[in-house]
């Protein structure tokens, strides 16, 4: 359930975007204060995003900009929050605050190389990491082993509502991101 506000924020379509350290992120800079928001605007209006509440799902459909790992080889086979088990070839990917069942593009902020996913588990639960991708997933991005973690944008294409239906997110039309800083 929104609250008023929420609600006031997604209903008024104010076109802003509210983002902390994007402008580090995209220049390959350090020291970014965590994950941020930026939006595509649609046609008429977009609301405003604010920072997605860890542990809380996150169904404004906005890009999020922050670091992506992938899982460990001893995940392979284990069951997700999804109740599959994990498929190391696969395109699945771990999320704090995407909904379960939502698909997402990742992209690679250094490299442009990008991914599509599907959100099946919950983490990471590491500080400025925004999601955990399948190590063939990471390859197909150009994150590596050696590397550990990547800056990425995850622009959810699709986001799953607690009612059972689809909400389209930034990412179902590949435009760039118009970034304004907070």
């Amino acid at each position: 359930m929104l609250n008023p506000l929420t609600k006031l924020l997604l209903l008024g379509g104010l076109g802003l975007c509210l983002a902390a350290g994007v402008a580090a992120m995209e220049s390959g800079a350090s020291g970014s204060a965590g994950p941020t928001v930026c939006s595509i605007p649609h046609e008429d209006s977009a609301a405003p995003a604010g920072r997605a509440v860890p542990g809380r799902p996150d169904l404004s459909g906005y890009t999020r900009l922050g670091q992506a790992s992938f899982y460990a080889r001893r995940f392979a086979n284990r069951l997700m929050a999804d109740g599959r088990k994990m498929d190391p070839l696969g395109d699945n990917a771990a999320s704090r605050t995407l909904p379960l069942g939502s698909t997402a593009r990742i992209i690679n902020v250094r490299t442009g190389q990008s991914a599509v996913v599907s959100i099946e588990d919950r983490g990471p639960y590491v500080r400025g990491r925004i999601v955990d991708l399948s190590p063939a997933t990471a390859r197909k991005i150009g994150l590596t082993h050696h590397m550990g973690v990547a800056d990425v944008k995850v622009a959810p294409i699709s986001v799953q509502l607690p009612d059972g239906s689809v909400k389209p997110g930034s990412g179902w039309r590949r435009a760039s991101c118009r970034v304004y800083k907070s």
